[in-house]
């Protein structure tokens, strides 16, 4: 049996049938009713088509601004940008990328028997990040066993980064039981120390959520009009027409208006789901919370999420034209995840911090993408998943854990900077672990000073 094709046909159905029907079995694991159960992940799956709908359609509009922007500011850069669905694609035509299933359930096991995790992580989705590191650590170490160590240390960071995020999720967006166990949320640990000299400044000390900019701005902080001034100043940027301009506004207003609403069917899935499960473990397993673990777009229902995603758009395109030695021009990862997602659960929903380190860290991105434009592009004519012009080269402007691959492929090399820049990475990130397990949450601290 070629099990490389029975998972690929598996994988075909996408996430939306996937992560649902692990939702059903875990759910009827834990005691609910089958009708119950069943519509939770149905409903479940409906929140992640709808936000994936909202989300497509939110970059089929503002991509064609992100190159009109570029055209006016003279940006010619020779590596194309396939985004992330063009990084799994690649990813799952590698003929080890499956093993790593094996990889995330044994590791994920084996912690929660030893009380390593609470987290049980159903997001088997996006198991590709994690062979995605593997091969590019093996293609820069030249070591096999290195890269699967290597993908075995980002299964054991995103379970640790999912037992960190439960408790703010469920302060935030009151989805109790799940947590966010996507490398993406691994941004926060390099954005921690600029956060924590925030702290130091008051003005970032206020409430700048949703809530509160409403309370002081009134209808300007509503989703549906901060994303039609967002995208009539794209469009303006990009010098277009003032019926193209207002197109554009009005979408984009839009499609931010539809991100809660698309939300509310994850409130649907999760709150029962977690209701039920936080029972079974009250009963059975005393002494014990357990937590399931899915993919970043249950946090969708953040107005902060997509209004700091939305505007770094254009500042990802002017740090394009005016850094040194990039080499990619952000397209189809023009919207970057990483920054929102880490921003938001670092910052619980400030956004002016959230925007404020999407300044500061998105050259990060850019240089990680420029980096890896040669592994992309080898993968790329390995797989035969895409097709390559000849002589260019492909990558992803909005990679997700750059600084992380980067410096475990070096280490594996023997490169002693790399090795302490590692050991230091992974301090940092077990500092920001017990940072987030000894104080309040980020979304309670900050009204906590405010009231001060």
């Amino acid at each position: 049996m070629d099990w490389n094709s029975v998972v690929q046909a598996i994988l075909g159905v996408g996430a939306q049938v996937l992560v649902p029907i692990l939702i059903i079995i875990l759910g009827l694991i834990f005691g609910m009713k089958p009708s119950k159960a069943v519509l939770s992940g149905l409903y479940l799956g409906t929140g992640f088509i709808g936000m994936s709908m909202a989300i497509n359609q939110l970059t089929e509009t503002v991509s064609p601004a992100a190159k009109a922007l570029a055209k006016y500011t003279g940006i010619n850069l020779p590596a194309v940008d396939f985004g992330w669905t063009g990084a799994a694609a690649i990813t799952w035509g590698w003929t080890l990328a499956f093993v790593f299933f094996l990889v995330e359930i044994a590791i994920n096991l084996v912690m929660l028997l030893t009380k390593l995790t609470d987290t049980m992580n159903a997001d088997m989705w996006n198991v590709w990040g994690i062979a995605l590191t593997a091969y590019m650590v093996y293609q820069i170490s030249g070591s096999l066993i290195w890269g699967f160590i290597c993908g075995g240390i980002q299964v054991i960071i995103c379970l640790k980064l999912g037992d960190m995020w439960s408790k703010e999720i469920a302060d935030m967006l009151g989805y109790e039981g799940v947590t966010v166990t996507h490398i993406e949320a691994f941004t926060a640990v390099i954005m921690f120390p600029i956060n924590k000299l925030m702290d130091y400044i008051p003005i970032f000390n206020r409430e700048w959520d949703a809530s509160a900019l409403k309370r002081k701005i009134g209808v300007l902080s509503e989703p549906v009009v901060m994303g039609a001034i967002i995208g009539l100043i794209l469009a303006l940027a990009g010098h277009y027409s003032i019926g193209d301009a207002l197109n554009l506004s009005v979408t984009v207003g839009a499609v931010m208006a539809i991100f809660p609403v698309m939300a509310k069917f994850f409130m649907d899935a999760l709150t029962p789901f977690g209701s039920t499960m936080s029972d079974f473990m009250k009963k059975h397993v005393k002494g014990r919370t357990f937590v399931i673990g899915l993919d970043w777009p249950i946090l969708g229902q953040s107005t902060e999420l997509w209004v700091t995603m939305v505007l770094m758009i254009p500042i990802s395109i002017i740090f394009a034209a005016i850094l040194p030695g990039n080499t990619i021009l952000p397209i189809a990862g023009v919207i970057n995840y990483c920054i929102g997602v880490g921003g938001l659960l670092l910052t619980g929903c400030n956004l002016l911090r959230m925007l404020v380190l999407g300044i500061i860290y998105e050259p990060l991105f850019l240089y990680g993408a420029s980096y890896f434009a040669n592994i992309f592009t080898k993968l790329a004519k390995e797989s035969a998943a895409i097709k390559v012009p000849h002589g260019a080269q492909v990558s992803w402007s909005s990679i997700e854990a750059p600084e992380l691959r980067f410096l475990m492929a070096w280490s594996g090399k023997g490169n002693i900077p790399a090795i302490i820049g590692l050991v230091v990475l992974l301090l940092l990130f077990f500092l920001l672990y017990k940072y987030f397990k000894k104080n309040p949450i980020p979304a309670i601290k900050y009204k906590q000073s405010n009231n001060d």
